[in-house]
Formats: structure tokens, sequence, C-alpha cells
């Protein structure tokens, strides 16, 4: 194919600001917007740079599994923050380093590892449960929250501490709520500026550091392998060289961040769904009594739960964890007819992607029985891609896919949560997609339902 050296059409912007501002005002919209009127790419007007949206699954294929070592994470708008935020962990890192830190961490979610968490999952579920009660409101995304970062508290630190799990939340979420997208050179001057949106994302920020750093002085001085992960990270070695605090630091806060916002913005989502699905709601509650029979559930369970897993991938395929992302070509590239100079900005969208008509028939609809292996449709590889993919897939999936897998089946079979009658429900792009006023619930006595026999 001839290539050109013409960007691809795209929105008109305004004088400066480009489309800027159209992005930051409502940017699902937006992005939607832009592929339904350009198609399979459109070149956008953000921050001086060339950025150019890719919206088709083999340009997914082509950034994240074909080519990944010609792009990096493009430091502006979301990249920025995650870099602000988290330091040089696995998230904001590329190149030799990103590799170097991945072969030192991936022990840590060594599939045996990783399943020796459920049963904290799940016992951790049922305390919470214990304290739930029929007929009662609550807002499900700060309680997914306070029982997600309790668990990865355990997981990571060997720490049970539901208070230190509170504080956590209120400091991830005065971090998240005030960190805002921006494209613009002003962007690096507004978060200096004494506004009240900085002051709280800074306070925020250093209380979780101050928790972090003060377990990292803890374990070194008692220097004791206690079997968790931040135990692992202080050992791990790669060519004979340890990590140092701020290295630990760096991606046990990942952990700690990406590990329960996934996780919590999942159970969310995936509850107010089937709150809306009920014939949905009634097929998964039929599996889960079917074989579980009202005992709670074990990774040994998941196996012979399909509908289970098939609502979870649905859930990320309507609201995934990470709704857009962007890489930073190292040098120039020819894609679709188009030669694209080095230093060019992609962006791939888990929300435009996802719902491409063509690809999924039925996009609006919450359809489960699409990943059906047998009778679902046919998925091409890249037009389905939640925890990104390529040697940057995220490494903590299989940690969240059996962790929501175990909790939607554990808080079911006590409890129906139902969504309060007009709450306004408002997806809300930051770094994650979260729903934006919170998650107000009812909670119902789970019915009994008939059962048949389980092969």
């Amino acid at each position: 194919m001839k290539q050109t050296a013409t960007l691809p059409a795209g929105p008109k912007g305004l004088p400066i600001v480009g489309n800027g501002l159209q992005f930051q005002r409502d940017p699902l919209t937006f992005m939607r917007g832009t592929q339904q009127q350009f198609g399979r790419m459109a070149h956008l007007r953000l921050a001086n740079e060339t950025v150019v949206a890719f919206f088709r699954p083999e340009h997914i294929r082509y950034f994240l599994m074909e080519h990944p070592r010609n792009f990096i994470k493009p430091n502006l708008g979301n990249g920025a923050n995650l870099k602000a935020f988290l330091g040089d962990g696995l998230l904001t890192t590329d190149g030799e380093i990103h590799r170097q830190q991945r072969r030192l961490v991936q022990p840590a979610f060594h599939r045996k590892r990783v399943e020796g968490y459920a049963d904290v999952m799940v016992q951790f579920t049922q305390e919470l449960l214990e304290t739930w009660q029929a007929g009662t409101e609550i807002d499900m995304a700060q309680s997914m929250q306070q029982l997600t970062l309790r668990i990865i508290l355990k997981s990571l630190f060997n720490i049970d501490s539901p208070a230190q799990a509170i504080t956590l939340g209120h400091a991830f979420n005065d971090v998240i709520n005030n960190t805002q997208r921006r494209f613009s050179s002003l962007a690096k001057l507004e978060r200096r500026l004494p506004l009240e949106k900085n002051r709280r994302r800074e306070a925020g920020s250093r209380t979780i550091d101050d928790f972090v750093y003060a377990l990292i002085k803890q374990h070194r001085a008692e220097g004791q392998d206690v079997g968790d992960v931040l135990s692992m990270l202080l050992e791990a070695q790669d060519e004979g060289n340890t990590m140092t605090d701020k290295q630990v630091h760096d991606q046990v806060l990942t952990f700690v961040a990406a590990g329960h916002e996934t996780a919590q913005n999942t159970l969310s989502w995936t509850f107010y769904l089937l709150s809306q699905h009920p014939a949905v709601y009634d097929k998964l509650l039929a599996e889960l009594q079917t074989v579980l029979a009202g005992r709670t559930p074990t990774i040994a369970d998941l196996a012979r739960l399909p509908y289970l897993e098939w609502v979870i991938n649905e859930s990320w395929r309507c609201y995934p964890p990470a709704w857009l992302q962007g890489r930073r070509a190292l040098e120039a590239f020819d894609l679709d007819g188009y030669h694209f100079p080095a230093n060019t900005v992609a962006l791939l969208s888990q929300w435009v992607t996802h719902n491409l008509p063509d690809i999924w028939g039925d996009p609006e609809n919450f359809r489960p029985e699409r990943w059906d292996p047998v009778s679902g449709q046919k998925v091409p590889q890249g037009a389905y891609f939640p925890f990104g993919g390529g040697p940057r897939m995220c490494i903590g999936m299989p940690f969240a896919e059996m962790e929501t897998k175990l909790l939607v089946a554990s808080i079911l079979q006590r409890f129906t949560p139902r969504l309060v009658p007009g709450f306004p429900v408002v997806p809300q792009p930051r770094i994650t997609l979260r729903p934006k006023y919170g998650m107000h619930m009812i909670l119902e006595a789970t019915p009994k339902v008939a059962t048949v026999p389980v092969a």
C-alpha cells in the first residue's frame, strides 16, 4: 500500500488549544463520536503534540503486540499523572528498565502464589457480609474499595487492618478525584498552584507514601521473609542487584493502586449491570447455587462456573478498568497507508474498540452469552483488551480475574444488590473508569432458586 505523509483527518479544534477542551469536557463522548465520524483513525490536536487515535483491532495488535519496542508510554495526560503519583513502577517505565523490573516482580504473580490468596479473599468477603443487613442501602463502590484494599494489604504486606484500608481508601480517592487529565502546556504549572484540589491530592499522596515507606523500613529492620509480596521484592535480585527503597516503594504503590482500583470498579459495574438485567442475574444465580449449594467458593470451583466468567468478561467489555492508553513512537512508522513521524502519540481506547458495532454486533447490550466459546462471537485479537496486551499486559490480571469471580460468587449467594431507584450512574474517566457518584444500592436477601445437579 502506498504510504502518504499526510496525517488522517480529525475533528476540527479551536485555535491554540485544538481539541483539548472537547476532550477534557467529555472524553468518553468525544472519543466515541470521533470514531463514528472518522472511522478507523483520527488526527487530534492535543498539547501541541502529533496525536492520532487508532480504533481498529488490527491497530491494537500493531502497537501492543507486534511492534511494542518501537513505542513507549507518552508523558502527557494520564501518563503524566501516573508518573507523578506512582513514580517508576511497572505502569510507567519503558525499555530495558521495564523489562528488568518485570523479571524482578514476576515471581510475586506466579500462579501458585496468586491462588494462595483465594482463601483470604473469600474470608474477608464473608466477614464483610456478616456486617450487612437486608433492606439497608450501601455505597457499593465505597464498600468494595475497602474490601479490595483490605485484601491487597494482606496479600502484599501481610497486614490485616480494616481501619488502615479505610484510611488508604480516603487517600487514594483524594489523589484520583483531584487529578485532572490535562493536554496543555499549562498542565504542569496548574499542578503547582495553591489550589484546594492540589492540596488534597498531595496530602493523599503523602499519606500513601508514608505508609509504604514505613512498611519497607520495618521489613528491612526485621530482616525476615514472612511470605508476603513486600518480602519477596526486598529479596529479589536481577544479575546480583537488589531494589532500592525507592524502587520497592514504586512497585508496591503500583500494585496497591492498580490492584484495588481495578477490582473495586469491576465489582461496582458488575453489580450495577446485574441489577439492570434480571435475566442475566437469574441465570448466574442458578449457576452459583447449583455448583456451590450455599457454601463459600474455592479456587477449584471457578472452572465449574463458566457463566460467572462470561459475566465478568462482559462487564470488562462494557466498563473496562482502563478506558484509554497511549504510546509514543520512538521511530517513524507506516500504518494503514499513512507515514507517521517519530514522536507521534497513538491513543488506543478500550471504551471505543470494545463497542465497535461491526465487531460486536450489539455492543450496547450487556450479553454474557457472547463469550460462550461454542455459540458465542468470534472476537478478533485486539478487539478486547481490558488489561492491555503484548509484553506490557497487566501483570496482575490473574489476581484480578480470580478476585472478582470469588467476590461476586460469595456476595450473590447472600445478598442481591439493587440500584437505588433514580440513582445517577455516570462513568467518570479518570485514570480508571469509576462511577462518578459511587454506586448506591439496596441489599436484598438472595432468594433460593431451583437447581439441577452438575456433572
